[in-house]
């Protein structure tokens, strides 16, 4: 319990972490640039549904023009939800390549330098980058098909299909967990294998930040700056509980 609650913790941390020095520039950028593709999109959505509006009330008889005032409102609800359910998975694609500078930043702020080498290499590191996410996305599309296998097998059994809800979310927590830590181990020099024999070794830590996200990720307003924060408190969780653990591999 000691363990889940410190990983929970570290999620809390990363919060107050996007604060310090030369970390909020890596916060602000990716959320503004995510921010103009909402505003560009939802203009341009606002535009084409006043053009199908119009277009619509034309069809219709003069009696029904009251469904104007109907699907203005519909319209709108809708597209708040869009934005509130996929702001955070943009917000993803477009932080990824600042990730690894957040973590960056936040390590020096606790006192860890990243390898020498990893000074003078930019290229390389960004194609390992690459790689590490396709393995990743392989890892978890693979886990993803054998748990999605056992769900449609326990579902169908009375009492024991009540678990299955908890499955997918344990299974999330431990991906978000690899997922957050993945920036600030890489840029100490981990790699895959290492990096998931590591989190092993901490299992309960990693669930509990893992799970703390997952939960955060659902809460309106707070889901916008989860990724950020999940990179910062991944950092202080390594820096604080992982340190001494075994080095890198590949």
């Amino acid at each position: 319990m000691r363990q889940l609650a410190a990983g929970a913790n570290h999620l809390l941390k990363g919060f107050s972490l996007l604060n310090q020095p030369g970390v909020r520039l890596f916060v602000v950028i990716p959320f503004f640039i995510n921010l103009c593709i909402y505003t560009a999109l939802l203009v341009y959505s606002i535009d084409q549904f006043g053009l199908l509006m119009d277009w619509m009330i034309a069809q219709l008889p003069g009696w029904l023009g009251w469904l104007e005032w109907l699907l203005w409102p519909l319209f709108l609800l809708l597209t708040a939800l869009l934005v509130a359910y996929t702001f955070t998975l943009l917000a993803n694609l477009i932080g990824a390549p600042f990730n690894g500078f957040l973590a960056e930043k936040v390590a020096r702020n606790l006192g860890v330098e990243p390898p020498p080498e990893a000074e003078t290499r930019i290229i390389p590191q960004m194609l390992n980058d690459v790689k590490q996410e396709i393995r990743k996305l392989l890892y978890f599309l693979a886990r993803a098909a054998l748990l999605g296998i056992a769900s449609l097998l326990l579902i169908w059994i009375p009492g024991v299909n009540a678990i299955v809800p908890v499955l997918w979310f344990l299974f999330g927590a431990w991906m978000l967990a690899l997922e957050y830590s993945d920036f600030h181990l890489a840029n100490q020099g981990y790699r895959w294998n290492a990096e998931r024999e590591l989190l092993q070794r901490h299992r309960w830590a990693a669930m509990g930040f893992g799970a703390t996200a997952a939960g955060a990720t659902l809460v309106p307003i707070v889901n916008f700056l989860v990724m950020p924060a999940a990179v910062a408190g991944a950092t202080a969780m390594w820096v604080e509980i992982l340190k001494d653990s075994p080095g890198s591999g590949d």
